[in-house]
Protein backbone atom coordinates (compact mmCIF):
# COMPACT_ATOMS: atom_id res chain seq x y z
CA UNK A 1 0.00 0.00 0.00
CA UNK A 2 1.17 3.54 -0.66
CA UNK A 3 0.59 6.49 1.64
CA UNK A 4 -3.14 5.80 1.49
CA UNK A 5 -3.24 5.14 5.23
CA UNK A 6 -1.87 8.60 5.93
CA UNK A 7 -4.17 10.18 3.35
CA UNK A 8 -7.27 8.74 4.96
CA UNK A 9 -6.06 9.63 8.44
CA UNK A 10 -5.93 13.29 7.51
CA UNK A 11 -8.94 13.54 5.18
CA UNK A 12 -11.20 10.53 5.71
CA UNK A 13 -12.92 9.20 2.62
CA UNK A 14 -13.95 5.79 1.42
CA UNK A 15 -13.78 4.68 -2.20
CA UNK A 16 -17.25 3.76 -3.45
CA UNK A 17 -16.22 1.87 -6.60
CA UNK A 18 -13.80 -0.88 -7.49
CA UNK A 19 -11.05 -0.62 -10.11
CA UNK A 20 -10.68 -3.15 -12.93
CA UNK A 21 -7.43 -4.83 -13.94
CA UNK A 22 -6.60 -6.31 -17.33
CA UNK A 23 -3.81 -7.01 -19.75
CA UNK A 24 -5.76 -7.03 -23.02
CA UNK A 25 -7.32 -3.56 -23.00
CA UNK A 26 -9.36 -1.13 -20.92
CA UNK A 27 -12.33 1.18 -21.47
CA UNK A 28 -13.45 3.70 -18.85
CA UNK A 29 -16.47 5.92 -19.48
CA UNK A 30 -19.34 7.43 -17.56
CA UNK A 31 -21.95 4.81 -18.49
CA UNK A 32 -21.75 1.00 -18.35
CA UNK A 33 -23.36 0.48 -21.77
CA UNK A 34 -20.87 2.88 -23.34
CA UNK A 35 -17.91 1.14 -21.72
CA UNK A 36 -19.36 -2.16 -22.93
CA UNK A 37 -19.54 -0.80 -26.50
CA UNK A 38 -15.85 0.07 -26.39
CA UNK A 39 -14.98 -3.31 -24.90
CA UNK A 40 -16.97 -4.96 -27.70
CA UNK A 41 -14.64 -3.31 -30.24
CA UNK A 42 -11.58 -4.55 -28.36
CA UNK A 43 -13.07 -8.05 -28.25
CA UNK A 44 -13.58 -7.90 -32.01
CA UNK A 45 -9.90 -7.14 -32.56
CA UNK A 46 -10.15 -3.37 -32.72
CA UNK A 47 -7.76 -0.91 -31.12
CA UNK A 48 -8.12 1.85 -28.54
CA UNK A 49 -9.30 4.37 -31.13
CA UNK A 50 -12.05 2.05 -32.38
CA UNK A 51 -13.07 1.52 -28.75
CA UNK A 52 -13.08 5.23 -27.95
CA UNK A 53 -15.24 6.17 -30.94
CA UNK A 54 -17.73 3.35 -30.28
CA UNK A 55 -17.92 4.48 -26.67
CA UNK A 56 -18.52 8.11 -27.63
CA UNK A 57 -21.29 7.30 -30.12
CA UNK A 58 -23.00 5.16 -27.47
CA UNK A 59 -22.68 7.95 -24.91
CA UNK A 60 -24.66 10.23 -27.25
CA UNK A 61 -27.55 7.81 -26.66
CA UNK A 62 -27.23 6.76 -23.02
CA UNK A 63 -25.73 10.02 -21.70
CA UNK A 64 -27.63 12.47 -23.95
CA UNK A 65 -27.40 15.33 -21.47
CA UNK A 66 -23.62 15.45 -21.81
CA UNK A 67 -22.45 14.67 -25.33
CA UNK A 68 -23.75 14.55 -28.89
CA UNK A 69 -22.74 14.55 -32.53
CA UNK A 70 -23.58 18.27 -32.72
CA UNK A 71 -21.00 19.35 -30.15
CA UNK A 72 -17.24 19.72 -29.76
CA UNK A 73 -14.26 18.13 -28.09
CA UNK A 74 -10.59 17.26 -27.84
CA UNK A 75 -8.85 13.89 -28.19
CA UNK A 76 -5.37 13.23 -26.81
CA UNK A 77 -4.03 10.19 -28.70
CA UNK A 78 -0.82 8.24 -28.23
CA UNK A 79 -0.11 5.43 -30.68
CA UNK A 80 1.98 2.37 -29.91
CA UNK A 81 4.86 3.72 -32.02
CA UNK A 82 5.08 6.84 -29.83
CA UNK A 83 3.18 9.12 -32.21
CA UNK A 84 1.34 11.65 -30.07
CA UNK A 85 -1.29 14.10 -31.35
CA UNK A 86 -4.21 16.16 -30.14
CA UNK A 87 -7.21 16.22 -32.46
CA UNK A 88 -9.16 19.45 -32.04
CA UNK A 89 -12.81 18.94 -32.98
CA UNK A 90 -14.04 22.00 -31.13
CA UNK A 91 -17.11 23.97 -32.12
CA UNK A 92 -16.80 27.35 -33.83
CA UNK A 93 -18.83 30.50 -33.98
CA UNK A 94 -20.90 30.57 -37.19
CA UNK A 95 -19.40 32.65 -39.97
CA UNK A 96 -22.37 34.97 -39.68
CA UNK A 97 -21.72 35.68 -36.00
CA UNK A 98 -20.43 39.10 -34.99
CA UNK A 99 -18.93 40.42 -31.72
CA UNK A 100 -22.19 42.24 -30.92
CA UNK A 101 -24.43 39.26 -31.70
CA UNK A 102 -25.96 39.34 -28.20
CA UNK A 103 -26.95 42.01 -25.71
CA UNK A 104 -24.90 41.48 -22.52
CA UNK A 105 -26.57 41.92 -19.15
CA UNK A 106 -23.33 42.84 -17.41
CA UNK A 107 -23.37 39.65 -15.31
CA UNK A 108 -20.51 37.50 -16.52
CA UNK A 109 -21.32 36.02 -19.94
CA UNK A 110 -25.09 36.31 -19.48
CA UNK A 111 -27.15 37.90 -22.26
CA UNK A 112 -30.68 39.17 -22.58
CA UNK A 113 -33.30 36.47 -23.12
CA UNK A 114 -30.72 33.74 -22.50
CA UNK A 115 -30.02 33.98 -26.22
CA UNK A 116 -26.50 32.54 -25.92
CA UNK A 117 -27.52 29.61 -23.70
CA UNK A 118 -30.96 28.40 -24.81
CA UNK A 119 -32.42 27.54 -28.19
CA UNK A 120 -31.14 27.83 -31.74
CA UNK A 121 -29.39 31.17 -31.20
CA UNK A 122 -27.03 29.44 -28.75
CA UNK A 123 -25.84 26.73 -31.17
CA UNK A 124 -22.27 26.85 -32.47
CA UNK A 125 -21.01 25.02 -35.56
CA UNK A 126 -20.28 21.44 -34.41
CA UNK A 127 -16.97 19.64 -34.75
CA UNK A 128 -17.55 16.37 -32.91
CA UNK A 129 -18.80 14.12 -35.69
CA UNK A 130 -16.04 15.21 -38.06
CA UNK A 131 -13.47 14.82 -35.31
CA UNK A 132 -14.59 11.31 -34.35
CA UNK A 133 -14.69 10.13 -37.95
CA UNK A 134 -11.29 11.65 -38.70
CA UNK A 135 -9.78 9.92 -35.65
CA UNK A 136 -11.27 6.61 -36.73
CA UNK A 137 -10.08 6.99 -40.32
CA UNK A 138 -6.53 8.02 -39.36
CA UNK A 139 -5.84 5.81 -36.36
CA UNK A 140 -8.59 3.19 -36.09
CA UNK A 141 -8.95 -0.18 -37.78
CA UNK A 142 -12.72 -0.72 -37.99
CA UNK A 143 -15.47 0.57 -40.25
CA UNK A 144 -17.64 3.48 -39.12
CA UNK A 145 -20.80 1.36 -39.33
CA UNK A 146 -19.26 -1.23 -37.02
CA UNK A 147 -18.27 1.19 -34.26
CA UNK A 148 -21.70 2.88 -34.48
CA UNK A 149 -23.67 -0.35 -34.23
CA UNK A 150 -23.97 -0.43 -30.40
CA UNK A 151 -25.22 3.17 -30.32
CA UNK A 152 -27.84 2.43 -33.00
CA UNK A 153 -28.92 -0.70 -31.13
CA UNK A 154 -29.46 1.13 -27.83
CA UNK A 155 -31.20 4.08 -29.48
CA UNK A 156 -33.55 1.80 -31.39
CA UNK A 157 -34.54 -0.66 -28.68
CA UNK A 158 -34.13 1.71 -25.72
CA UNK A 159 -32.19 1.59 -22.49
CA UNK A 160 -32.91 1.93 -18.79
CA UNK A 161 -32.80 5.42 -17.30
CA UNK A 162 -30.32 5.61 -14.41
CA UNK A 163 -30.97 7.72 -11.28
CA UNK A 164 -28.25 10.10 -12.51
CA UNK A 165 -29.95 10.65 -15.88
CA UNK A 166 -33.33 10.96 -14.17
CA UNK A 167 -31.97 13.70 -11.91
CA UNK A 168 -30.54 15.58 -14.90
CA UNK A 169 -33.87 15.32 -16.74
CA UNK A 170 -35.71 16.66 -13.71
CA UNK A 171 -33.31 19.59 -13.45
CA UNK A 172 -33.80 20.58 -17.10
CA UNK A 173 -37.51 19.71 -17.25
CA UNK A 174 -39.00 23.24 -17.63
CA UNK A 175 -36.77 24.00 -20.64
CA UNK A 176 -37.25 20.57 -22.21
CA UNK A 177 -41.01 20.96 -21.95
CA UNK A 178 -40.77 24.31 -23.75
CA UNK A 179 -39.42 22.56 -26.87
CA UNK A 180 -42.02 20.29 -28.55
CA UNK A 181 -39.52 17.75 -29.88
CA UNK A 182 -37.63 17.52 -26.58
CA UNK A 183 -40.89 17.15 -24.68
CA UNK A 184 -41.91 14.27 -26.93
CA UNK A 185 -38.64 12.35 -26.61
CA UNK A 186 -37.30 13.19 -23.16
CA UNK A 187 -40.44 13.40 -21.01
CA UNK A 188 -43.58 11.38 -20.34
CA UNK A 189 -46.23 13.86 -21.43
CA UNK A 190 -44.36 16.63 -19.65
CA UNK A 191 -43.39 14.63 -16.57
CA UNK A 192 -39.79 13.77 -15.82
CA UNK A 193 -38.68 10.25 -16.67
CA UNK A 194 -37.99 8.17 -13.58
CA UNK A 195 -35.07 5.85 -12.88
CA UNK A 196 -35.88 2.41 -14.22
CA UNK A 197 -38.05 3.62 -17.11
CA UNK A 198 -37.02 2.85 -20.66
CA UNK A 199 -35.96 5.62 -23.04
CA UNK A 200 -36.26 4.91 -26.77
CA UNK A 201 -34.74 7.36 -29.30
CA UNK A 202 -36.16 6.18 -32.63
CA UNK A 203 -35.49 9.37 -34.63
CA UNK A 204 -31.94 9.47 -33.38
CA UNK A 205 -31.44 5.82 -34.31
CA UNK A 206 -32.48 6.67 -37.88
CA UNK A 207 -30.06 9.63 -37.90
CA UNK A 208 -27.21 7.41 -36.74
CA UNK A 209 -28.08 4.82 -39.40
CA UNK A 210 -27.92 7.54 -42.06
CA UNK A 211 -24.47 8.61 -40.85
CA UNK A 212 -23.28 4.99 -40.64
CA UNK A 213 -24.28 4.47 -44.27
CA UNK A 214 -23.10 7.79 -45.73
CA UNK A 215 -20.32 8.89 -43.39
CA UNK A 216 -19.94 12.34 -41.78
CA UNK A 217 -20.75 14.08 -45.05
CA UNK A 218 -24.39 13.18 -44.40
CA UNK A 219 -24.29 15.99 -41.84
CA UNK A 220 -21.66 18.31 -43.23
CA UNK A 221 -22.66 18.23 -46.90
CA UNK A 222 -25.83 16.16 -47.24
CA UNK A 223 -29.56 16.15 -46.73
CA UNK A 224 -29.28 15.63 -42.97
CA UNK A 225 -27.27 18.81 -42.59
CA UNK A 226 -29.66 20.75 -44.81
CA UNK A 227 -32.57 19.60 -42.66
CA UNK A 228 -30.78 20.73 -39.50
CA UNK A 229 -29.84 24.12 -40.90
CA UNK A 230 -33.40 24.76 -42.07
CA UNK A 231 -34.70 24.09 -38.56
CA UNK A 232 -32.03 26.18 -36.84
CA UNK A 233 -32.42 29.18 -39.15
CA UNK A 234 -36.18 29.09 -38.72
CA UNK A 235 -35.58 29.38 -34.97
CA UNK A 236 -33.22 32.35 -35.25
CA UNK A 237 -29.74 30.89 -35.80
CA UNK A 238 -27.21 32.64 -38.05
CA UNK A 239 -25.66 29.29 -39.02
CA UNK A 240 -25.93 28.14 -42.62
CA UNK A 241 -24.79 25.19 -44.71
CA UNK A 242 -21.53 26.94 -45.53
CA UNK A 243 -20.64 26.68 -41.84
CA UNK A 244 -21.10 22.92 -41.83
CA UNK A 245 -19.19 22.50 -45.09
CA UNK A 246 -16.21 24.41 -43.66
CA UNK A 247 -15.79 22.23 -40.55
CA UNK A 248 -12.38 20.60 -40.23
CA UNK A 249 -10.48 18.77 -37.52
CA UNK A 250 -7.21 20.43 -36.56
CA UNK A 251 -4.21 18.30 -35.60
CA UNK A 252 -2.24 20.02 -32.85
CA UNK A 253 1.01 19.30 -31.06
CA UNK A 254 0.36 18.49 -27.42
CA UNK A 255 1.85 20.52 -24.60
CA UNK A 256 4.45 18.85 -22.39
CA UNK A 257 5.51 19.58 -18.83
CA UNK A 258 7.37 17.84 -15.99
CA UNK A 259 6.31 16.98 -12.45
CA UNK A 260 7.98 14.64 -9.98
CA UNK A 261 9.83 12.69 -12.65
CA UNK A 262 6.82 12.33 -14.94
CA UNK A 263 6.01 13.95 -18.29
CA UNK A 264 2.57 15.57 -18.35
CA UNK A 265 1.06 15.71 -21.86
CA UNK A 266 -2.09 17.73 -22.48
CA UNK A 267 -3.99 19.72 -25.11
CA UNK A 268 -2.86 23.18 -26.27
CA UNK A 269 -5.09 26.24 -26.85
CA UNK A 270 -7.91 26.74 -27.56
CA UNK A 271 -8.02 24.38 -24.60
CA UNK A 272 -6.98 26.04 -21.37
CA UNK A 273 -6.58 22.62 -19.77
CA UNK A 274 -3.08 21.59 -20.77
CA UNK A 275 -1.62 25.06 -20.23
CA UNK A 276 -2.94 25.57 -16.74
CA UNK A 277 -2.52 22.00 -15.46
CA UNK A 278 1.19 22.30 -16.26
CA UNK A 279 1.33 25.86 -14.90
CA UNK A 280 -0.23 24.88 -11.56
CA UNK A 281 1.93 21.78 -11.17
CA UNK A 282 5.00 23.93 -11.85
CA UNK A 283 3.98 26.31 -9.07
CA UNK A 284 3.21 23.51 -6.60
CA UNK A 285 6.42 21.62 -7.39
CA UNK A 286 8.20 24.07 -5.09
CA UNK A 287 6.37 22.75 -2.03
CA UNK A 288 6.41 19.42 -0.17
CA UNK A 289 2.67 18.88 -0.17
CA UNK A 290 3.09 15.22 0.73
CA UNK A 291 4.79 16.21 3.98
CA UNK A 292 1.93 18.61 4.73
CA UNK A 293 -0.55 15.80 4.02
CA UNK A 294 -3.54 15.54 1.72
CA UNK A 295 -6.47 17.53 3.05
CA UNK A 296 -4.34 19.55 5.46
CA UNK A 297 -5.04 23.29 5.69
CA UNK A 298 -1.61 24.22 4.30
CA UNK A 299 -1.79 21.85 1.32
CA UNK A 300 -5.36 22.85 0.53
CA UNK A 301 -4.48 26.55 0.79
CA UNK A 302 -1.54 26.27 -1.62
CA UNK A 303 -3.55 24.19 -4.09
CA UNK A 304 -6.32 26.79 -4.06
CA UNK A 305 -3.84 29.65 -4.52
CA UNK A 306 -2.44 27.90 -7.60
CA UNK A 307 -5.98 27.71 -8.96
CA UNK A 308 -6.52 31.44 -8.38
CA UNK A 309 -3.31 32.26 -10.22
CA UNK A 310 -4.27 30.05 -13.16
CA UNK A 311 -7.70 31.61 -13.50
CA UNK A 312 -6.31 35.14 -13.33
CA UNK A 313 -4.05 34.30 -16.27
CA UNK A 314 -6.70 32.33 -18.13
CA UNK A 315 -9.12 35.25 -18.13
CA UNK A 316 -6.84 37.48 -20.20
CA UNK A 317 -4.76 35.09 -22.26
CA UNK A 318 -6.34 31.78 -23.28
CA UNK A 319 -8.41 31.70 -26.47
CA UNK A 320 -8.35 30.39 -30.05
CA UNK A 321 -4.69 30.78 -31.14
CA UNK A 322 -5.85 31.63 -34.66
CA UNK A 323 -7.28 34.85 -33.23
CA UNK A 324 -5.21 35.55 -30.09
CA UNK A 325 -1.46 35.24 -29.47
CA UNK A 326 -1.55 32.99 -26.40
CA UNK A 327 1.72 33.22 -24.35
CA UNK A 328 1.94 29.44 -23.88
CA UNK A 329 5.72 29.21 -23.44
CA UNK A 330 5.65 31.85 -20.72
CA UNK A 331 2.71 30.30 -18.90
CA UNK A 332 4.23 26.82 -18.66
CA UNK A 333 7.80 27.92 -17.95
CA UNK A 334 9.58 27.18 -14.70
CA UNK A 335 10.72 30.79 -14.47
CA UNK A 336 7.17 32.11 -14.52
CA UNK A 337 6.11 29.53 -11.93
CA UNK A 338 8.94 30.71 -9.65
CA UNK A 339 7.84 34.33 -10.04
CA UNK A 340 4.25 33.52 -9.12
CA UNK A 341 5.23 31.15 -6.30
CA UNK A 342 7.34 33.87 -4.67
CA UNK A 343 4.21 36.01 -4.30
CA UNK A 344 2.16 33.35 -2.47
CA UNK A 345 1.50 34.02 1.21
CA UNK A 346 1.31 30.67 2.99
CA UNK A 347 -0.57 32.23 5.89
CA UNK A 348 -3.24 34.16 4.02
CA UNK A 349 -5.08 34.11 0.70
CA UNK A 350 -4.67 37.09 -1.58
CA UNK A 351 -6.16 38.58 -4.71
CA UNK A 352 -4.38 37.85 -7.98
CA UNK A 353 -4.18 39.69 -11.28
CA UNK A 354 -2.86 38.22 -14.50
CA UNK A 355 0.90 38.07 -14.86
CA UNK A 356 0.66 37.73 -18.66
CA UNK A 357 -1.28 39.36 -21.44
CA UNK A 358 -2.37 38.47 -24.96
CA UNK A 359 -3.05 40.29 -28.25
CA UNK A 360 -16.73 30.54 -19.09
CA UNK A 361 -16.46 26.99 -19.97
CA UNK A 362 -18.51 23.77 -20.29
CA UNK A 363 -20.55 22.72 -17.30
CA UNK A 364 -21.70 19.33 -18.56
CA UNK A 365 -19.34 17.14 -20.53
CA UNK A 366 -18.13 13.54 -20.76
CA UNK A 367 -14.76 11.83 -20.80
CA UNK A 368 -13.49 8.52 -22.16
CA UNK A 369 -10.15 6.80 -21.54
CA UNK A 370 -9.23 3.71 -23.57
CA UNK A 371 -6.17 1.53 -24.07
CA UNK A 372 -5.49 -1.65 -26.00
CA UNK A 373 -3.03 -4.53 -25.81
CA UNK A 374 -0.96 -3.02 -28.64
CA UNK A 375 0.02 0.11 -26.70
CA UNK A 376 -2.42 2.65 -28.19
CA UNK A 377 -4.08 5.10 -25.76
CA UNK A 378 -6.91 7.62 -26.06
CA UNK A 379 -7.89 10.26 -23.51
CA UNK A 380 -10.77 12.32 -24.89
CA UNK A 381 -13.22 14.89 -23.53
CA UNK A 382 -16.36 15.74 -25.52
CA UNK A 383 -19.45 17.85 -24.86
CA UNK A 384 -22.56 19.68 -26.00
CA UNK A 385 -21.60 22.24 -23.33
CA UNK A 386 -24.45 22.72 -20.83
CA UNK A 387 -26.82 20.06 -19.51
CA UNK A 388 -28.79 18.96 -22.61
CA UNK A 389 -26.94 21.60 -24.64
CA UNK A 390 -29.33 24.17 -26.11
CA UNK A 391 -32.21 22.27 -24.43
CA UNK A 392 -33.92 21.48 -27.67
CA UNK A 393 -34.09 18.61 -30.17
CA UNK A 394 -33.87 19.30 -33.89
CA UNK A 395 -37.23 17.96 -35.16
CA UNK A 396 -37.15 14.61 -36.91
CA UNK A 397 -33.47 13.95 -36.13
CA UNK A 398 -33.30 13.24 -32.40
CA UNK A 399 -30.18 15.46 -32.26
CA UNK A 400 -29.64 17.57 -29.15
CA UNK A 401 -27.44 20.47 -30.33
CA UNK A 402 -24.79 22.24 -28.30
CA UNK A 403 -25.08 25.66 -26.68
CA UNK A 404 -21.40 26.44 -27.14
CA UNK A 405 -22.03 30.12 -27.96
CA UNK A 406 -22.36 30.57 -24.20
CA UNK A 407 -18.58 30.21 -23.93
CA UNK A 408 -17.81 33.37 -25.88
CA UNK A 409 -17.56 36.72 -24.14
CA UNK A 410 -20.60 38.70 -25.38
CA UNK A 411 -18.69 41.96 -24.90
CA UNK A 412 -16.68 42.92 -28.02
CA UNK A 413 -12.95 43.63 -27.91
CA UNK A 414 -11.78 40.97 -25.47
CA UNK A 415 -9.59 37.85 -25.90
CA UNK A 416 -12.60 35.55 -25.91
CA UNK A 417 -15.10 37.80 -27.74
CA UNK A 418 -17.16 36.40 -30.61
CA UNK A 419 -15.60 36.38 -34.07
CA UNK A 420 -16.73 34.59 -37.25
CA UNK A 421 -15.29 31.07 -37.33
CA UNK A 422 -13.55 31.41 -33.95
CA UNK A 423 -13.14 28.22 -31.94
CA UNK A 424 -14.49 28.20 -28.40
CA UNK A 425 -12.12 28.25 -25.46
CA UNK A 426 -12.46 25.16 -23.31
CA UNK A 427 -11.28 23.88 -19.94
CA UNK A 428 -10.94 20.33 -21.29
CA UNK A 429 -7.83 18.55 -20.05
CA UNK A 430 -7.58 15.02 -21.49
CA UNK A 431 -4.15 14.09 -20.16
CA UNK A 432 -1.61 11.33 -20.71
CA UNK A 433 1.34 10.90 -18.34
CA UNK A 434 4.64 9.20 -19.19
CA UNK A 435 7.45 7.97 -16.95
CA UNK A 436 10.82 7.25 -18.56
CA UNK A 437 9.09 7.57 -21.93
CA UNK A 438 6.50 4.89 -21.16
CA UNK A 439 2.77 5.45 -20.56
CA UNK A 440 1.85 5.67 -16.90
CA UNK A 441 -1.61 7.26 -16.72
CA UNK A 442 -4.47 8.42 -18.98
CA UNK A 443 -6.94 10.64 -17.18
CA UNK A 444 -9.71 13.19 -17.63
CA UNK A 445 -13.20 14.20 -16.62
CA UNK A 446 -16.16 16.48 -17.37
CA UNK A 447 -16.94 19.51 -15.24
CA UNK A 448 -16.60 22.79 -17.13
CA UNK A 449 -14.37 25.36 -15.46
CA UNK A 450 -13.60 22.77 -12.80
CA UNK A 451 -12.01 20.31 -15.24
CA UNK A 452 -8.38 21.33 -15.31
CA UNK A 453 -8.26 22.02 -11.57
CA UNK A 454 -9.64 18.54 -10.92
CA UNK A 455 -7.12 16.91 -13.27
CA UNK A 456 -4.34 18.81 -11.51
CA UNK A 457 -5.54 17.53 -8.14
CA UNK A 458 -5.79 13.94 -9.40
CA UNK A 459 -2.20 14.17 -10.63
CA UNK A 460 -1.15 15.49 -7.23
CA UNK A 461 -2.99 12.58 -5.63
CA UNK A 462 -1.04 10.12 -7.76
CA UNK A 463 2.39 11.70 -8.06
CA UNK A 464 2.65 13.72 -4.84
CA UNK A 465 0.51 11.95 -2.27
CA UNK A 466 1.05 8.41 -3.53
CA UNK A 467 -2.61 7.40 -3.74
CA UNK A 468 -3.88 4.36 -5.58
CA UNK A 469 -5.72 5.05 -8.84
CA UNK A 470 -9.15 4.51 -7.27
CA UNK A 471 -8.27 6.78 -4.34
CA UNK A 472 -6.95 9.44 -6.72
CA UNK A 473 -10.15 9.70 -8.77
CA UNK A 474 -12.49 9.56 -5.76
CA UNK A 475 -10.59 11.80 -3.32
CA UNK A 476 -12.33 15.03 -2.21
CA UNK A 477 -11.74 18.01 -4.50
CA UNK A 478 -11.64 21.75 -4.03
CA UNK A 479 -12.04 24.57 -6.53
CA UNK A 480 -11.92 28.33 -6.74
CA UNK A 481 -11.93 30.84 -9.55
CA UNK A 482 -10.74 33.56 -7.20
CA UNK A 483 -13.60 34.26 -4.82
CA UNK A 484 -15.43 31.49 -2.98
CA UNK A 485 -13.47 28.31 -2.25
CA UNK A 486 -15.63 25.27 -2.99
CA UNK A 487 -14.94 22.22 -0.82
CA UNK A 488 -16.39 18.79 -1.29
CA UNK A 489 -17.96 17.28 1.79
CA UNK A 490 -15.04 14.88 2.29
CA UNK A 491 -12.75 17.59 3.66
CA UNK A 492 -12.57 17.66 7.49
CA UNK A 493 -14.31 20.46 9.37
CA UNK A 494 -11.00 21.50 10.96
CA UNK A 495 -9.48 22.03 7.50
CA UNK A 496 -12.36 24.30 6.52
CA UNK A 497 -12.02 26.28 9.73
CA UNK A 498 -8.29 26.71 9.21
CA UNK A 499 -8.84 27.89 5.63
CA UNK A 500 -11.37 30.44 6.84
CA UNK A 501 -8.74 31.68 9.28
CA UNK A 502 -6.47 32.23 6.25
CA UNK A 503 -9.11 34.52 4.75
CA UNK A 504 -11.00 32.07 2.56
CA UNK A 505 -14.76 32.25 2.15
CA UNK A 506 -15.75 28.60 1.84
CA UNK A 507 -18.74 26.79 0.38
CA UNK A 508 -19.50 23.11 0.93
CA UNK A 509 -20.78 21.24 -2.14
CA UNK A 510 -21.78 17.61 -2.76
CA UNK A 511 -19.30 17.41 -5.63
CA UNK A 512 -16.80 19.50 -7.59
CA UNK A 513 -16.55 18.57 -11.27
CA UNK A 514 -17.82 15.36 -12.83
CA UNK A 515 -17.00 11.70 -13.11
CA UNK A 516 -13.29 11.05 -13.60
CA UNK A 517 -12.16 8.20 -15.90
CA UNK A 518 -8.58 7.02 -15.56
CA UNK A 519 -6.22 4.22 -16.57
CA UNK A 520 -2.91 3.29 -14.91
CA UNK A 521 -0.25 1.31 -16.76
CA UNK A 522 2.35 -0.95 -15.16
CA UNK A 523 4.51 -3.93 -16.01
CA UNK A 524 1.62 -6.35 -15.43
CA UNK A 525 -0.96 -4.59 -17.60
CA UNK A 526 -3.40 -1.83 -16.82
CA UNK A 527 -5.91 -0.72 -14.22
CA UNK A 528 -9.05 1.32 -14.88
CA UNK A 529 -10.99 3.44 -12.39
CA UNK A 530 -14.11 5.62 -12.46
CA UNK A 531 -15.37 7.75 -9.59
CA UNK A 532 -18.68 8.13 -7.71
CA UNK A 533 -19.61 11.45 -9.34
CA UNK A 534 -21.23 9.80 -12.41
CA UNK A 535 -22.32 6.39 -13.72
CA UNK A 536 -18.72 5.56 -14.60
CA UNK A 537 -17.59 1.99 -15.24
CA UNK A 538 -14.18 0.52 -16.03
CA UNK A 539 -14.20 -2.62 -18.20
CA UNK A 540 -11.03 -4.56 -18.85
CA UNK A 541 -10.18 -7.33 -21.28
CA UNK A 542 -8.81 -10.36 -19.47
CA UNK A 543 -8.27 -13.87 -20.74
CA UNK A 544 -7.45 -14.13 -24.42
CA UNK A 545 -7.37 -16.51 -27.35
CA UNK A 546 -6.46 -20.18 -27.13
CA UNK A 547 -2.82 -21.18 -26.99
CA UNK A 548 -1.36 -21.59 -30.47
CA UNK A 549 -1.82 -25.12 -31.79
CA UNK A 550 -4.69 -26.00 -29.47
CA UNK A 551 -7.38 -28.17 -31.11
CA UNK A 552 -10.39 -30.15 -30.01
CA UNK A 553 -9.86 -33.87 -30.71
CA UNK A 554 -13.30 -35.54 -30.51
CA UNK A 555 -11.88 -39.03 -31.19
CA UNK A 556 -9.19 -38.86 -28.54
CA UNK A 557 -9.61 -40.96 -25.39
CA UNK A 558 -10.31 -37.81 -23.38
CA UNK A 559 -13.18 -36.94 -25.71
CA UNK A 560 -14.93 -40.29 -25.58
Amino acid sequence: MTDGWRVRAQAPFDCEKQPARAAGGMVVSNHPLASAAGAEMLAAGGNAIDAAIATLFTLTVVEPMMVGIFGGGMANIRMADGTHVVLDGQSRAPLGARPDLYRPTGLGYETEGRANTHGATAVATPGTLRGWCDALKRFGTMALADVMEPAIRHAKRGFTVTPYLAACLAEALPDLNADPAARTVLTRDGAALQAGERLVMADYAATLEEIAAQGPDALYHGALGAKIITALKAAGSVMDQGDLAAVETITREPLRGQFRGHEIIGPPPPSAGGVHVIQMLNILSGYDLAQMGFGSPDAAHLTAEALKIAFADRAVSTADPAFVDVPVARLISGEYASERRALIDQGKTRAWVAGVSAGAAEAHTTHVSTADRFGNIVSTTQTINALFGARMIIPGTGIIPNNYMALFDPVPGRANSIAPGKRVTTSMAPTIVLQDGKPRYAIGLPGGLRIFGSVMQALLNLLEYGMSLQEAVEAPRLWTQGDVLELEEGFPAETEAALQAKGWQTLRLPHVGGGMCAIRFDADGMEGAACWRADGVALGMGGGLARAGTRFWPDSPAGR
